[in-house]
């Protein structure tokens, strides 16, 4: 409908009576001379509903009368109306931008919403998803139910009045403007923009042939559907126009003529034109002042002309009018704003300036449509209906109150299997009294039923705090003070678990030099059972450990001597860049003992921290000596790869591993009759025995350390055993002695609970106390300075944390303490082992020397960090000796650094055997015989020999001659430092990436996927078989691989399984010591985008020794371009069509090496920058995508035949 706000400036000179003063107060009466009094009358609903029609109102069929009439909101004068086109629903909008919907003839509420906060709503269209609203200056798409579906503003200055729809997707806006807009409704975007003469369009209508703009200087328009050009003009009214119609062949308008002096005068005529012949036919004269007219086509082409007063009449276009059609709006004294016909021509919708909607019909039972689809409805509230329940019944069934359950969607309290595991329910903790009145005989505990439970049955609620000390449920991780805040107890940035913060670049852009100053390389966490890392850097800093692994050599696939040996190799090249234990680990995953001792954890075991970290690296350190004590005594020294001969089992003393760790052990068993067994063993490490607490002296006896080891170490218990004597079961006393001293002493722990955790800290407190007592009485020494910063201080790092370096300790850094930092330790037949502890500095006197007395330094603490936020995890403090600094850092000295994965820190003595059991619980100690390896052959001597890159058998059973894709090396083509090898890999994916996604959409990487090498190939780089393959191996692999990435890496399921594949198939250790050989010798490596290469291989090459073309043919802060793109771009090569071949890229990459070097001595930096600039350009242009070639592969192109001449006949 028209709104009269900015029309013409003479439209305010007509009669007040006639349209309501639109200000912006909107008072609720609109005409200033209305009475107030004559709203009396009008019964009103409180919340704005209804006012409602007597229920006796007869509707003469065929007959308009009221049927309802509404209240929206009283005062707000009522802009727009619109009957719905798919539902029975009458839609309005209101002065203050306010919309609601009405259902049916009942005219009940369904919905109400502010469309916009000032404007008014001057149009409202229904669409089949939604309601389109037109304000001055915006367009928006509500649901039915109040949703915002798009809101499009208009140009600054848009004074919009009407919308059309052109067909289901386009929408036409225009308004007293210059131009009309043509929008989209699936993008909602403008597609066109019409310029139209000023004053702009009001009103538009469209039939078949045209578009029809009523202009507010009485003229109308008819313009072209397609191009919106004017094809025909009728000039109206000399006023105004204030509305008109389209129907057949007839066009009907009414509006208002200019009186001279006397402004504006609505016009009783109605101009009605043929337009057929484009002309006026005999005006029709109307006996109200019509505001609105709409065509009610029925049986005739009935025409509806109503007056702002509320009168409506009925006429014919081309008849006489006649005054008994006229009909009353009961508008109580206000103006009508708005009015609308509905599709069926069934009911006519008025709103007035008072905020009522009135609905007139000619049939009681009305619809608006002909076919109007089923409208949705909220759920009505059951709650009023429903029972009460009694909530403090426990055994009232909630099943009383009934739930509506839909067949189609599933319910809210059906979890997915994968959020809903079963989780059995906690044995509950044996009751004090029977822990107290216990009686062991052998292993087994006696005591009477306290009866405080019923028989067979477990409480529902168990109690919270639950005493298991390794238990992640419960947040307090402390095994004392359970009752206290587990927040109370910070676990220090340092010992945190730390974590890589994946980007796009994956690991390129994360700085490990934050958390690592020093040169010494860390090891990455994420590879699964990475627990044991602080482990590995344990063994690492063992010398003789390092150089026996780094010697040794063997043929077994799976060996974690040889594993340990490659790892350490890449440890000694590292300048602090982290290496990875990958192969390590793979390798770990593959020995059934660790399988069978339960150290390969379940990557969730790992990541919700339900291993008991503890207990599981103490297995783990009594596994991996054991392991490698059995594998270097097969083989001892340096012997060649190929054709070494395993020597029988050697005995114990054989390996370094047993010279090193191994302490004879003689164990004597007594039984009852005087019968004594004695029977000698080898052992490789201790574990500690805490003195039983007596259960009626609740206080804890003090304790020293060395005593303990002592009781530990020379072990006396009962038990059951077998006696030959007796023939039976007897109690025996186990008795154990060494008779050797080991170089370097493991202790085993065994803090695995409470009652263990409150041993050692009530030992700590004892000596606390006792050094704070003998602090006090000794005189106070004068206070030395600091010591200056050491020379092994990297550039940049001022004070280089100078409180892990001071020399003086003091009573109160003892704090914690219970393990001295020195032993004195020694055997004597008549004594046996005696165990004291020693002063640091302090050296034995040449009399403690002769009887054989050894002093062991504390190098070694692993401890368990408890942090109930990440799981906990597991940390070392190691003292890196001298050899190592020196090799590193060209000092010789010894310190002190915490290894916590990728962090390395220097730390003080006293942090290493500082144990707060609230969080930092001890694990593994390691003391080391003063210079015990003075004894030990600490050379290395690279065992990997030339043979490994000679012919060797494929694992394929199907592997044929004819399908070698390489030739290997001869003999006189060994390669010699600075070789090029053409080099490219292939991978597959073990683990898929776990990832998040952020509140703002973007992704951020929690744990990479899991990588495989699947084929690795070499070519040669020069000679007169350049291009040509040396290696060219496939791994076969024992791992479940869940994506074999056909599409990048060109290997196909089948390829890796030794039964089926017709590729050369090899182990991976087989390639890695040829990549080792050739690393070794000093090869250089070309290749495209190595890095991640020799990352998933699990290799360290310096860099001096990788050419990579990526970064060859890079500019700074640009993007890394793919090598498909360069050998276009350069070699005319078209290269990886449907899939990736490794000896294709490895040639490529080689090509383009020789290409940048010819650019390079062709015209310098210059030259080079000069041509990667083009490439950006041409990159750009093309969006990096390689143009389809007509060429076939590209081989054929001469820059691909002159470079390799031979490779052709491969």
């Amino acid at each position: 409908m028209m709104n009269f706000e900015g029309l013409d400036p003479g439209m305010g000179e007509y009669s007040p009576t006639l349209h309501g003063t639109l200000d912006a107060g909107m008072e609720p009466s609109m005409d200033p001379r209305l009475n107030p009094s004559l709203l009396q009358g009008v019964e009103l609903d409180p919340e704005g509903l209804a006012v409602t029609v007597p229920e006796s109102v007869h509707l003469l069929e065929g007959m308009f009368s009221e049927l309802h009439s509404v209240a929206a909101e009283v005062g707000i004068p009522v802009t727009a109306t619109h009957f719905d086109l798919q539902e029975e629903m009458l839609w309005m909008g209101n002065h203050r931008g306010h919309a609601s919907s009405f259902f049916g003839p009942t005219m009940g509420r369904y919905s109400s919403f502010q469309v916009h906060a000032t404007d008014d709503i001057r149009h409202i269209q229904s669409l089949e998803t939604g309601v389109l609203f037109l304000s001055k200056s915006n367009l928006r798409c509500y649901t039915r139910g109040g949703l915002v579906m798009f809101d499009y503003p208009m140009d600054e200055g848009a004074d919009m009045h009407s919308l059309l729809m052109t067909d289901n997707n386009t929408l036409l806006m225009g308004g007293l403007q210059n131009y009309a807009v043509e929008v989209d409704l699936n993008t909602v975007q403008e597609t066109q923009k019409f310029t139209v003469e000023l004053p702009g369009v009001a009103i538009m209508r469209q039939s078949n042939r045209f578009f029809f703009c009523g202009h507010t200087s009485g003229k109308i328009t008819l313009r072209d559907l397609r191009s919106f050009k004017m094809e025909h003009e009728f000039d109206a009214f000399s006023g105004s126009l204030s509305d008109f119609d389209v129907h057949g062949n007839l066009l009907a308008a009414c509006g208002f003529s200019s009186r001279g002096l006397n402004g504006l005068a609505c016009d009783r005529f109605l101009m009605v034109y043929d337009l057929r012949m484009m002309r006026a036919v005999t005006p029709l004269q109307v006996h109200v002042d019509p505001l609105f007219l709409r065509f009610i086509p029925t049986y005739t082409s009935r025409l509806a002309i109503i007056s702002q007063t509320g009168q409506c009449q009925f006429c014919e276009p081309t008849g006489l009018a006649n005054v008994a059609d006229i009909f009353h709006v009961n508008t109580v004294g206000q103006l009508l704003m708005s009015f609308d016909v509905s599709s069926s021509k069934q009911a006519l919708a008025f709103g007035d300036s008072g905020g009522c909607v009135h609905l007139w019909s000619d049939a009681p039972e009305v619809s608006f449509n002909d076919y109007s689809r089923e409208t949705e409805f909220a759920l009505p509230c059951l709650v009023d209906t429903l029972p009460q329940l009694d909530w403090s019944h426990d055994l009232l069934p909630l099943s009383l109150i009934p739930m509506p359950l839909t067949s189609t969607e599933p319910l809210l309290s059906d979890w997915p299997t994968a959020l809903a595991t079963p989780s059995p329910r906690r044995a509950p903790p044996v009751d004090p009294e029977i822990l107290r009145a216990m009686k062991t005989v052998g292993f087994i505990g006696y005591a009477a039923n306290p009866r405080t439970r019923p028989r067979n049955q477990v409480p529902y609620k168990i109690k919270e705090v639950e005493l298991d000390y390794d238990n992640y449920n419960q947040v307090p991780e402390s095994p004392i003070g359970r009752d206290e805040e587990p927040h109370l107890y910070m676990v220090a940035k340092k010992y945190r678990k730390v974590t890589i913060k994946y980007s796009k670049l994956g690991l390129e852009d994360f700085d490990f030099k934050h958390y690592n100053r020093t040169l010494f390389a860390g090891l990455e966490p994420h590879i699964p059972n990475a627990y044991c890392n602080c482990m590995i850097q344990v063994l690492y800093f063992l010398e003789p450990i390092r150089c026996l692994v780094q010697n040794h050599l063997c043929q077994k696939e799976f060996c974690l001597a040889c594993e340990l040996g490659f790892l350490f190799h890449m440890l000694d090249l590292s300048r602090g860049d982290p290496c990875q234990a990958s192969n390590f680990l793979r390798a770990f995953r593959t020995i059934p003992e660790a399988s069978a001792l339960g150290l390969i954890l379940a990557d969730s075991d790992e990541q919700t921290g339900k291993a008991r970290l503890g207990r599981l690296i103490q297995s783990w350190n009594r596994f991996i000596l054991t392991q490698l004590h059995q594998e270097t005594q097969e083989q001892e020294g340096p012997q060649a790869y190929r054709g070494a001969s395993s020597s029988a089992l050697g005995s114990s003393g054989e390996s370094v591993i047993g010279r090193l760790f191994g302490c004879e052990v003689e164990n004597s068993s007594l039984c009852r009759c005087g019968k004594e067994t004695v029977r000698s063993s080898l052992t490789l490490l201790f574990t500690m025995h805490y003195p039983e607490q007596n259960s009626h002296d609740k206080t804890i006896k003090e304790y020293d350390f060395a005593e303990i080891l002592k009781k530990s170490i020379c072990l006396e218990q009962s038990t059951q055993a077998w006696c030959e004597n007796c023939e039976k079961y007897q109690p025996t006393v186990q008795t154990r002695n060494i008779r050797c001293l080991p170089d370097v002493l493991v202790i085993n722990c065994e803090v695995n609970s409470a009652k263990e955790a409150e041993f050692w800290k009530v030992q700590a407190e004892y000596a606390f106390n006792k050094a704070m007592q003998k602090e006090a009485m000794e005189p106070p020494k004068p206070k030395e300075p600091p010591p200056l910063p050491t020379e092994w201080c990297l550039d940049g790092e001022e004070s280089c944390n100078m409180e892990g370096f001071t020399f003086d300790t003091k009573a109160e850094d003892l704090r914690h303490v219970w393990i001295p930092l020195t032993l004195k330790m020694s055997i004597s037949k008549s004594q046996g082992l005696e165990i004291s502890s020693w002063p640091e500095g302090e050296e034995l006197s040449s009399a403690e020397e002769a009887e054989g007395a050894s002093l062991y330094d504390l190098v070694v603490t692993v401890p368990h960090i408890l942090d109930a936020r990440t799981g906990g995890n597991l940390v070392a403090h190691i003292k890196v000796g001298e050899t190592y600094h020196q090799r590193k850092e060209g000092v010789t000295h010894q310190q002190w650094y915490l290894f916590n994965d990728f962090l390395i820190e220097p730390i003080d003595k006293t942090e290493a055997a500082q144990f707060d059991v609230n969080w930092k619980v001890p694990a593994i100690l390691y003391y080391a015989k003063r210079n015990y390896h003075s004894k030990y052959d600490l050379r290395i001597k690279n065992p990997i020999e030339a043979s490994v890159l000679l012919t060797e058998a494929s694992l394929a059973r199907k592997q044929r001659k004819s399908h070698a894709t390489f030739i290997p090396l001869m003999v006189s083509e060994m390669p010699q430092a600075g070789d090029l090898v053409g080099l490219d890999a292939e991978f597959v994916t073990l683990n898929q990436e776990e990832a998040e996604l952020r509140s703002d959409g973007t992704k951020s990487t929690i744990k990479p996927s899991q990588m495989s090498v699947a084929r690795i190939t070499c070519v040669r780089g020069q000679g007169p078989n350049e291009g040509v393959p040396f290696i060219d191996d496939y791994i076969s692999t024992q791992e479940q691989v869940v994506d074999y990435l056909t599409q990048y890496s060109g290997i196909k399921p089948g390829d890796l399984d030794a039964k089926i594949s017709s590729k050369h198939l090899t182990t991976l250790k087989s390639t890695y010591l040829k990549l080792r050989f050739l690393i070794d010798t000093g090869v250089r490596f070309v290749g495209h985008g190595l890095q991640k290469d020799f990352r998933v291989i699990n290799l360290l090459v310096l860099k001096d020794q990788v050419i990579d073309t990526v970064y060859l043919f890079h500019m700074p802060r640009k993007r890394m371009i793919s090598l498909r793109f360069l050998a276009w771009y350069f070699l005319d090569l078209n290269i990886q069509g449907e899939t990736h071949d490794s000896i294709e890229d490895a040639r490529t990459a080689l090509q383009l090496y020789r290409k940048y070097l010819e650019l390079s001595r062709g015209g310098g930096t210059d030259e080079v920058r000069k041509v990667l600039k083009g490439l950006y350009e041409k990159g750009r242009k093309l969006d990096w995508k390689v143009p389809d070639s007509d060429a076939g592969d590209g081989q054929g192109s001469p820059k691909s035949t002159a470079v390799f001449p031979s490779v052709m006949g491969l």
